[in-house]
């Protein structure tokens, strides 16, 4: 047992370990750690840090959530072959299962759908024509006859059916690709730079570092079954924001300068990861520079220790509390880093600020049309995707132009949309010419190319509107009655889960109930924030106005929007600079006599 416990609580542990072979057993189950350890109540085996934590927070008096018994009863991965027959029998899962099946990345979504979804794992986004096409051929033969990208640089498809699952899963695996782990409490899927490798402004490729980090998840049983989801992503500095700030663990791309050091030690000088950590914007933080860097060759390990801190002490009692960012705000970070150096055994590399250069900046709008490569001659092409929609027509198509016109590369971006890289100067007319026949384009509004959506409650249950829908008809209304010259960022999200990041948008809009009468009778709708950011201008969003109807959201949405082109000082101030810069009540104000001027 572990060091950690008194004699006292690890006589405890033993009986609480010793209670769970008993629960296991009575489900035909064996014992946790595997066949060889009958009659011992010390976990063992790669369950064993979890199981610790378990014990250890009911020794503290805590009481396990559902979650956490479900996951000690019967571990996901051992119930594959139960999941197998409720598909054979076309029985959709109970709560209990439908956790457990989110470890294989399917989510039962009922009642907004009597069926699946599926998540798949895409490290760093990106993936082959071939793997593509085949998405769109197992969704068009067991799904919807469509997919998703998601804010993840992912794919998801929607309305498979209790039979069709384990199909859709071994389909994937045959294709090269998983949604294991995906879902539930697990390292969700790995993002980096969209335009990693190709990018003139990139500091660093990160398709090696998310693909490794990517690898040692799916092949460490003990990386799975966290307090609850886990995030990870990797910024090259590259054109096209990867949104690393948003994440529990965020690698940032920097160079340091001559005369750096620690402890005595030079450091540097060269390209180096920043590391951050804490980023959870449901929760109104952002990940925070911990002073330390760490080199490209050590992200696994150091990734590694940090979940394993985050393993062994995470909130197991209460799902609100179960995330990263309540261990940094319980411990501070320094006791934090203390125990992931711990882990490692050595010391992390601290570098001060001052000699760290300036990053590029970010092209708000290098994610939509044709930018020129690294790599002379060559192009990568944005595809702008109506809030991320895609058909499994489209799909094949835009498979056949990577194929013929690009490198075979199929690129996601964590703003809902794709990119074809490795196209020749000579082939962008065809490749344009083939989008639009297939009812797509590289081309867009400055509005649409910032308008970013959850599913909501079209496929979701937990989306109070129906965001995908409603974020089309804010772009529908906007557009003929105000021309932008600046990028903005309208982000619309169901529910407090914050799938599409509102507390980051420019005007952020997250679903409500909005009440119509003293019966207490409802109807979708929003509340709205204004001047979230990130990056160099990253912040949270402020609320702005509650109990907005879906059908008046556009039209406030336009009267925001035009009271920052009236109002503001120069045409050079951004939407989240002026909406910063008044306080709340004075912009309500100016919007209110701006609509009414108009």
């Amino acid at each position: 047992m572990s060091n950690d416990f008194s004699p006292d609580q690890k006589r405890y542990l033993e009986g609480f370990m010793s209670g769970m072979q008993s629960a296991r057993a009575a489900r035909g189950l064996g014992p946790l750690g595997g066949a060889g350890e009958q009659g011992n109540a010390t976990p063992s085996g790669p369950d064993r840090e979890h199981a610790e934590a378990q014990a250890k927070t009911v020794a503290g008096g805590g009481k396990l959530v559902d979650q956490e018994k479900w996951k000690a009863a019967e571990h996901p991965f051992d119930a594959y072959a139960r999941f197998k027959d409720q598909a054979s029998s076309g029985t959709y899962p109970k709560p209990e299962d439908n956790f457990r099946w989110r470890y294989h990345g399917l989510f039962y979504v009922a009642p907004a759908q009597d069926s699946y979804m599926c998540r798949l794992r895409i490290p760093n986004g990106i993936l082959k024509a071939w793997q593509f096409e085949g998405v769109a051929d197992l969704a068009e033969r067991l799904c919807g006859p469509y997919a998703h990208v998601t804010t993840r640089a992912n794919l998801q498809v929607r309305e498979i059916s209790a039979q069709n699952a384990p199909l859709l899963l071994e389909g994937l695996a045959d294709l090269g690709l998983t949604a294991k782990g995906s879902g539930a409490d697990n390292i969700r899927n790995v993002t980096g730079s969209a335009t990693a490798g190709i990018d003139p402004l990139e500091l660093l490729d990160t398709r090696p570092h998310a693909r490794a980090w990517h690898h040692h998840i799916l092949n460490d049983r003990s990386l799975y079954g966290l307090p609850r989801k886990f995030n990870v992503a990797f910024d090259g500095a590259s054109s096209i924001a990867t949104l690393e700030d948003t994440n529990d663990i965020g690698f940032q791309a920097i160079e340091i300068g001559e005369g750096a050091t620690f402890e005595g030690a030079a450091v540097g000088p060269g390209i180096w990861y920043r590391l951050a950590l804490g980023g959870i914007t449901g929760h109104h933080d952002l990940a925070r520079d911990t002073g330390i860097v760490v080199a490209p060759s050590d992200t696994v390990a150091v990734s590694d220790a940090i979940v394993r801190v985050f393993v062994a002490n995470g909130n197991r009692t209460n799902r609100n509390k179960a995330r990263l960012k309540y261990v940094l705000d319980a411990w501070g970070f320094d006791k934090f880093l203390a125990a992931v150096e711990e882990k490692l055994g050595r010391r992390l590399i601290r570098v001060d600020a001052s000699f760290v250069k300036p990053r590029p900046i970010y092209d708000r709008l290098a994610h939509i049309g044709v930018h020129k490569q690294l790599q002379p001659g060559l192009n990568w092409v944005g595809v702008a995707l109506p809030v991320g929609k895609l058909t499994a027509r489209q799909m094949r198509t835009i498979a056949a132009i990577s194929q013929a016109c690009g490198d075979g590369d199929i690129r996601l971006t964590v703003w809902q949309n794709l990119l074809i890289s490795g196209v020749p100067d000579a082939k962008v007319d065809d490749v344009i010419a083939n989008l639009l026949a297939c009812g797509l384009s590289a081309e867009t509004s400055v509005l649409r190319a910032g308008l970013i959506a959850c599913t909501g409650a079209t496929g979701c249950k937990f989306a109070a509107a129906h965001t995908k829908e409603d974020a089309l008809a804010i772009a529908a209304h906007c557009e003929p009655r105000i021309t932008l010259d600046q990028p903005v960022n309208i982000h619309l999200t169901g529910c407090h889960h914050s799938c599409a990041q509102h507390y980051i948008g420019d005007l952020g809009l997250i679903g409500a109930k909005v009440p119509v009468n003293e019966d207490g009778d409802t109807v979708p709708g929003y509340d709205l924030l204004v001047g979230g950011g990130y990056g160099v201008d990253g912040g949270m969003a402020r609320p702005f106005r509650e109990k907005v109807r879906a059908e008046e959201a556009p039209a406030l949405v336009e009267a925001i929007l035009r009271t920052w082109q009236v109002h503001r000082v120069s045409a050079e101030e951004s939407f989240v600079a002026f909406a910063r810069r008044h306080e709340i009540e004075a912009l309500q104000v100016l919007v209110a006599q701006t609509g009414e001027a108009a």
